[in-house]
């Protein structure tokens, strides 16, 4: 099937780790790409490339149009829509280090509230209505019952990261409202670990590691001594925090369902929780990295970390029954794709920066 059947995508921040996977998908699916990226958050070999969405070709054997653009630069983003027939949009550009928020608010509040703004002003003003939003469980808070519906209340947010997404969801809603020619899908992931079974993209964080996977793996292959573990004394079976991991391909497909769900029908703004439905702990997950891939995790218990919270996990039967998505992938295969990635990339995309791509 052709990019042209299907329509064509923008992809925002389509360089980054869930980005370049979903990438994948919507070529696999018949949809075109264009995708642009400032580079924040991820690495970057040659001036106006991505390595890589390169390797996303290379998988795919189809073209992305590649950008580098910031959407705070509101002129250029519009000289990208004008330059492509673009019939939808996923928005996964956003700044997203936890601490990082804490310590750099405003940074985040620019950067996420107002790149979003500018996508809609411009969307808008070309009359492109169908847009996916990556947002993410940490807008419903410290849980009051598990595991976590949508219709579970949102905004009592623990971290500024959170509340650009929060308030992002609360400001779409108001778009709605006033104009109900948008058609949007907010999907809340749950926590993205894993990578595409070629090994050949992966997460590679740019800043300090705050994600659990990649900080395990950096631990395996010797780049790190010993993992932390923040706190092992929640009210949870072995005292670590339990959290949903879902694999990135499984994301990758639910952002496609998404899509169908909008070419084909017309729902002003729904969110769906995206996850597995199972809560995997801290504990459990470095178990099963070891066994899988039979290396060994040193780690320490350090106290609790400020604006953490115990247990968290979704109910995703919403996006079963109506997007047809469900996440298939075990974690055995996250830690085991994980792995592969991180063992044929130790340092990530990060060699291909000196000499160029192969």
């Amino acid at each position: 099937m052709t990019g042209e059947q299907k329509g064509t995508v923008l992809v925002t921040g389509g360089a980054g780790y869930i980005g370049s996977h979903t990438v994948v998908s919507l070529l696999e699916a018949g949809y075109g790409v264009v995708a642009l990226n400032n580079f924040t958050n991820s690495v970057n070999s040659l001036k106006n490339e991505s390595v890589a969405l390169k390797r996303v070709e290379e998988i795919t054997g189809k073209k992305v149009h590649f950008y580098r653009c910031d959407l705070l630069d509101k002129d250029a983003v519009e000289r990208i829509f004008k330059a492509h027939r673009i019939d939808s949009v996923i928005h996964f550009a956003a700044l997203k280090a936890v601490g990082e928020s804490m310590t750099n608010p405003l940074l985040y509040y620019k950067n996420n509230m107002i790149g979003m703004i500018n996508l809609l002003e411009v969307m808008d003003s070309l009359g492109i209505y169908k847009m996916v939003f990556s947002s993410s469980c940490t807008v419903y808070g410290e849980p009051e019952r598990l595991p976590i519906t949508e219709e579970n209340p949102t905004g009592n947010v623990t971290n500024v990261y959170g509340r650009t997404k929060y308030f992002i969801e609360e400001m779409l809603k108001d778009a709605v409202r006033a104009d109900p020619k948008w058609n949007i899908i907010a999907l809340r992931y749950f926590n993205p670990v894993g990578a595409h079974k070629s090994g050949r993209i992966g997460e590679d964080p740019t800043k300090q590691f705050t994600n659990l996977m990649p900080y395990i793996s950096q631990v395996a292959i010797g780049k790190k001594d010993v993992l932390t573990i923040f706190g092992n004394d929640y009210d949870t079976p072995d005292g670590t925090g339990v959290r949903d991991y879902v694999h990135v391909m499984d994301l990758a497909s639910g952002h496609v369902a998404a899509l169908h769900k909008l070419d084909k029908e017309h729902l002003g703004l729904k969110m769906y929780n995206l996850g597995t439905g199972k809560g995997i702990s801290v504990m459990e997950l470095i178990q099963t990295f070891e066994r899988v891939n039979k290396v060994k995790i040193p780690y320490v218990i350090q106290e609790r970390r400020a604006g953490d919270i115990s247990s968290m996990f979704a109910n995703a039967t919403l996006a079963e029954k109506e997007l047809g998505w469900k996440a298939v992938h075990s974690v055995d295969e996250m830690c085991e794709d994980f792995w592969r990635w991180q063992t044929m990339n130790p340092n990530g995309y990060k060699t291909e920066q000196a000499n160029g791509h192969h």
